[in-house]
């Protein structure tokens, strides 16, 4: 943002009186969020999700084909197998 948005800036004057003096009082008050519900725990689980990066990989023919039957989303399958191969070997985060 430039730093003139950054600073508090004078009431439009294309508002009326009236308007300035509402927009003016709204300033100092807190912002009240009790009516927003807190994201639930899970949600937070795929929050942050590691950095992906492409590649070329050959796999045998049959495999793939495995891999495709399963569904449309195949990629993601391989890199769920390879993530619990590596976790049961005590790699990763």
């Amino acid at each position: 943002m430039k730093d003139d948005a950054m600073k508090a800036s004078a009431p439009d004057p294309a508002l009326s009186p009236d308007q300035q003096a509402q927009l003016k009082a709204l300033e100092a008050r807190a912002v009240d969020t009790d009516d927003i519900p807190e994201a639930p725990a899970e949600h937070w689980q795929r929050a942050f999700r590691p950095r992906k990066e492409a590649i070329s990989l050959r796999l045998d023919m049959d495999v793939l084909a495995w891999l495709r039957q399963r569904g449309p989303h195949y990629q993601t399958e391989i890199n769920r197998i390879l993530r619990d191969r590596m976790q049961a070997e005590g790699g990763g985060r």
